[in-house]
C-alpha cells in the first residue's frame, strides 16, 4: 500500500472518529441510496459521504477536504439540476440529517438548518399563518434554492427568497464558523444572496416570515391553439398587475391522471398557475376578466391552502427522473419570441418536458441590483426549458430539443441565466449570470475561499490581480 493511500485511509478513520453522524464508504450498506439525487441523469460515485449530524461534523469534514486535497461537494436537498451536489472520487458533505426548524411567530422569523427541504419549513410555519417565499416544488432543498436567489409564487409580493434572508451561519474553507448578516461579515452576506455555494457551507438560515395561509390559486389550462392569445394577454397583465397576484406561464402535456378529463390526457396545452394573496372576497372579481381571455379547457383555480399549492406539482416530478435544463432571464416577451415558443411547444418531446416563464417583477425589482449578488433586477421573467422523462433512453432527444429551443430564444433574452436552473455550461455563462456583480463576488471569494475549495458549483473563481 502506497504512503498516499495509507495516509488517506488514516485521515478517513480520524474523520469517522470525530463525526456524530456517519461516514459512508462505497462498500457500505446504503451507499447507493446516499448517492442518489433529484436529477436521475447525473450518476456520480464519491469516495466518501460525510452525513453530518451537526455543525461540528461540518467543520470536521471541511477540514478533512482541505487537508486531504479531495474534491468537495455539498449536498443539502440534492436538487442541483447540474448534479453539483455529488462528486466522483471526492468527499460529499451531506446535510440531510440537519433538519431543525425553529419558528418565532411573534417576531415573524424562522431559523432553518441546512439539510431541510421546503415542505418541512412550511409544515412548521404555516400553522402560524406564516411562510418564507420559496419555490414551486416543495421537495427542493432550502440551501440550494436560497443561495441561488429563490423564485416562487410570492416573488411579486415579497421578493426573492434572498430578499427575506436575515442571516446565515457558514463554515468557511479554513474551518471557522461565522455568522453573516446586515451587521456582521457584511460582504459575505452580500455574496451568499445569489452567489450560490461558492463561499462556504451554510449550516443555518434565518428568514423573515410573511403572512400566508389560504390563497386563491391553482392552474388554468388552454388549448395550444389559444396559446398566442393567452400568452400575450398574460404578458400584458402580469407586467402591470397588483403585486398580490402571481401566475407563471407554461407549456405541458396533460398528465393521464384522474383529476383531468380523459379526453384531455396527453394533450399539449398552455397553462398559467396562479397565486392570489389579496382579499379573498375580491378573488372572483379579479379573475373574471382573466377567464375571458379564451375559454379554458380546464380551470382548477379557487381557494387552496398554501401548502397544497406548494406541493401541487410534486407528484408529477418525483426524484429520479432524467432532467436537462436551459435557462435565461427575459426582459421583453415580444411577438417574435412568442411565435418561437409556440413552435417548440408543439414539439414537446415527452410527457414531463416543459417550458415555464416565472414573473420576477414587482417587489423583486424594487431591490437595487447592487444590494445582493443577484444582478437581474431589471428582468421581468425567468425562462426555463426542461427536457424531462423517466427513461434514460430518451436523454439524447430531451437534450436536443431543449438546446434547440434555448438557442432559438436566447437572442430574445437578457443574456444571463438563473444559476439554480443551469447545467454545467462554462465560465462565460457563470459570468453572464452575475454581470457587473461578478468581479465583486470574485474578490469576496478570494477573501473567504482563496484556494477555491468550494468549486463544485456554478463556480466563481477567486480574484487574481493582473
Amino acid at each position: 500500500m502506497s504512503y498516499r493511500i495509507l495516509t488517506e485511509k488514516m485521515r478517513a478513520q480520524t474523520l469517522q472518529s470525530t463525526l456524530n453522524g456517519r461516514l459512508i464508504h462505497p462498500t457500505d450498506d446504503g451507499y447507493a441510496e446516499a448517492c442518489q439525487i433529484y436529477n436521475g441523469m447525473i450518476v456520480r460515485h464519491p469516495a466518501l459521504i460525510a452525513r453530518c449530524a451537526d455543525v461540528s461534523d461540518v467543520v470536521a469534514a471541511v477540514n478533512f477536504a482541505r487537508e486531504s486535497g479531495m474534491p468537495l461537494a455539498i449536498r443539502g436537498g440534492g436538487h442541483s439540476g447540474a448534479g453539483l451536489c455529488m462528486v466522483d472520487d471526492g468527499l460529499v458533505i451531506d446535510l440531510s440529517l440537519m433538519k431543525g426548524v425553529y419558528v418565532d411567530p411573534a417576531a415573524q422569523m424562522v431559523r432553518v438548518e441546512g439539510g431541510c427541504i421546503w415542505n418541512e419549513v412550511d409544515a412548521a410555519t404555516v400553522p402560524f399563518g406564516l411562510a418564507v417565499p420559496s419555490g414551486f416544488i416543495s421537495t427542493t432543498g432550502v440551501g440550494g434554492l436560497t443561495l441561488g436567489g429563490g423564485v416562487g409564487y410570492l416573488t411579486r409580493r415579497n421578493g426573492l427568497t434572498i430578499d427575506n434572508l436575515l442571516a446565515v451561519d457558514v463554515v468557511l474553507a479554513d474551518g471557522r464558523l461565522v455568522t453573516a448578516s446586515a451587521h456582521e461579515n457584511v460582504d459575505l452576506f452580500w455574496a451568499v444572496r445569489g452567489g450560490g455555494g461558492n463561499f462556504g457551507v451554510v449550516t443555518s438560515f434565518l428568514f423573515k416570515l410573511s403572512p400566508v395561509e389560504t390563497v386563491y390559486g391553482g392552474p388554468m389550462f388552454w388549448s395550444l391553439e389559444d396559446a398566442p392569445t393567452v400568452m400575450k394577454r398574460w404578458r400584458n397583465f402580469i407586467l402591470n398587475a397588483p403585486e398580490d397576484i402571481n401566475g407563471w406561464f407554461g407549456f405541458h402535456h396533460v398528465p393521464p391522471l384522474p383529476m383531468f378529463p380523459e379526453e384531455h390526457h396527453f394533450k399539449k396545452v398552455c397553462l398559467i398557475t396562479w397565486c392570489y394573496t389579496g382579499d379573498p372576497a375580491c378573488a372572483e372579481e379579479v379573475f373574471a376578466p382573466i377567464r375571458e381571455w379564451a375559454p379554458p379547457l380546464m380551470d382548477f383555480v379557487g381557494q387552496i391552502p398554501w401548502t397544497a399549492l406548494q406541493t401541487l406539482f410534486d407528484p408529477l416530478y418525483p426524484p429520479g427522473l432524467q432532467w436537462y435544463w436551459r435557462s435565461d432571464f427575459v426582459k421583453d416577451l415580444d411577438d417574435e419570441a412568442i411565435a418561437l415558443h409556440l413552435k417548440y411547444a408543439s414539439e414537446l418531446p415527452t410527457g414531463h418536458s416543459a417550458m415555464h416563464l416565472y414573473p420576477i417583477n414587482g417587489r423583486a425589482q424594487r431591490i437595487d441590483p447592487h444590494d445582493t449578488a443577484w444582478s437581474y433586477r431589471d428582468a421581468n421573467f425567468v425562462q426555463v426549458i426542461v427536457g424531462v422523462d423517466p427513461d434514460p433512453a430518451n436523454n439524447a432527444r430531451l437534450i436536443e430539443w431543449a438546446q434547440a429551443y434555448w438557442e432559438a430564444l436566447h437572442p430574445h433574452s437578457a443574456g444571463g441565466a438563473y444559476v439554480n436552473m443551469m447545467m454545467q455550461e462554462g465560465d462565460d455563462r457563470v459570468r453572464a449570470a452575475y454581470r457587473y456583480n461578478y468581479e465583486r463576488l470574485s474578490m469576496i471569494k478570494a477573501i473567504y475561499d482563496p484556494d477555491n475549495l468550494f468549486r463544485l458549483n456554478q463556480n466563481i473563481k477567486p480574484y487574481e490581480p493582473c
